[in-house]
């Protein structure tokens, strides 16, 4: 099982999360797949599209940018699919407009 672990711009968060669940490796528009996926709004320091994304945090003393981290579990063989579908629906125009991360994960326990 992997963790792929993205850090989107705000303006693309709603594409992506569409292009996920439309990507066969989800189970397409029949929704067969099970995955886990939690998205939180997190302060980055990606560059802003626009000064309507660039904030200024006191806590940090610094610009930031309000980006969305995405976290979602999935089989080993959809890992290639799915990062596929998030990279296509997260682009910008930007030289770097986020990042994707796979990590492998040792355990996953469902709760019942």
């Amino acid at each position: 099982m992997k963790e792929i672990k993205a850090y989107v711009h705000r303006s693309r968060i709603a594409d992506v999360i569409a292009a996920l669940k439309d990507s066969p490796a989800w189970g397409g528009a029949s929704g067969g797949g099970r995955h886990n996926l939690a998205v939180y709004i997190v302060k980055g320091s990606l560059l802003p599209l626009d000064s309507d994304e660039k904030h200024y945090a006191m806590d940090l003393g610094d610009e930031v940018v309000n980006e969305y981290k995405l976290e979602l579990l999935c089989e080993d063989s959809e890992v290639e699919a799915l990062s596929a579908a998030l990279l296509a629906a997260a682009r910008t125009g930007q030289a770097v407009a986020g990042w994707i991360t796979v990590i492998d994960v040792l355990s996953a326990t469902p709760m019942r």
